[in-house]
């Protein structure tokens, strides 16, 4: 049998990591259709199923997850190898990643996590709906949902509420059209609220958090928003009371492992009091 290739390998790692070739794609700079015919070269040269395809992407079979567990070592020593060679001195990273909603506010909060002089560098990572610690993508995930499965230490935060917004500058009126998070995207109770309750009188849609606060603001409509985001915008006005059933708590977690690294602690420790600090705003007793 002819021995694997590092660089199929490393390309390998990245499908497992992304969950597909697509996000194997935009990591490596190669297409899709090419990483798919060097996937199954390698299939072939190893003469193992690594994947499990589907439509929602590329899972692990038994084998790959085998091979995944030797690649990651060989990526980890060469990731050490060039640390050293680089810089012998370098701080270590800790990344935090959560929806567009909480990675916002983490990002104008981001002097509460990591102070001048830390021991350590910061990054602000923003990921979509299931998002999953298991292969290590952020070092800290703040989550809308408990991890049910993994090694995975969980923390309970605060709750976060829901309300309905508009431009502050619109009159309130009941024809007022509605905008909502794009059905092929909406992926919790808040994004689908909308479409679930008042379909016939959407008349926006969009697949951003972002863009959905800017439509609102220009007085493209009415929609629901977190109320830490609404109440906080000068430019908009609440409409309703917090929306019932769509309170749910936040869920700060790590790996178990991980969690005992000093400055992995840290930062979940200063997660935690920020959240603390403001649980009125996130809890929408604020406004």
């Amino acid at each position: 049998m002819a021995e694997a290739a590092w660089n199929d390998l490393k390309l390998f790692y990245h499908v497992a990591t992304e969950g597909g070739l697509s996000g194997a794609a935009t990591r490596t700079g190669l297409s899709a259709p090419t990483i798919g015919r060097r996937m199954l070269a390698l299939e072939r040269t190893t003469g193992r199923v690594l994947f499990i395809r589907s439509q929602q992407g590329y899972r692990l079979a038994h084998d790959g997850q085998i091979l995944f567990e030797h690649v990651r070592a060989m990526q980890n020593a060469a990731e050490n190898i060039s640390d050293w060679h680089r810089d012998a001195f370098a701080l270590p990273i800790v990344s935090v990643a959560s929806d567009a909603w909480v990675s916002g506010f983490v990002a104008d909060h981001s002097t509460d996590i990591r102070a001048w002089g830390d021991g350590f560098r910061f990054c602000c990572k923003h990921v979509g709906h299931g998002f999953d610690l298991t292969f290590r993508e952020a070092d800290v995930a703040v989550l809308h949902e408990q991890p049910r499965s993994g090694n995975v230490a969980v923390r309970r935060s605060v709750n976060i509420a829901y309300a309905v917004y508009r431009a502050g500058n619109m009159p309130e009126r009941d024809d007022f059209p509605w905008i909502s998070i794009g059905t092929e995207v909406a992926g919790s109770p808040a994004e689908r609220w909308v479409f679930e309750n008042r379909e016939q009188q959407i008349h926006t849609w969009t697949d951003s958090p972002a863009l959905l606060v800017r439509l609102i603001r220009n007085g493209a409509g009415r929609g629901v928003l977190p109320a830490f985001i609404g109440d906080g915008d000068p430019l908009l006005q609440r409409e309703s009371g917090l929306i019932d059933g769509l309170t749910h708590p936040l869920w700060i977690a790590a790996n178990d492992d991980d969690r005992r690294r000093p400055e992995v602690r840290t930062v979940i420790d200063r997660l935690a009091d920020l959240f603390k600090r403001e649980e009125a705003r996130f809890a929408g007793a604020s406004a």
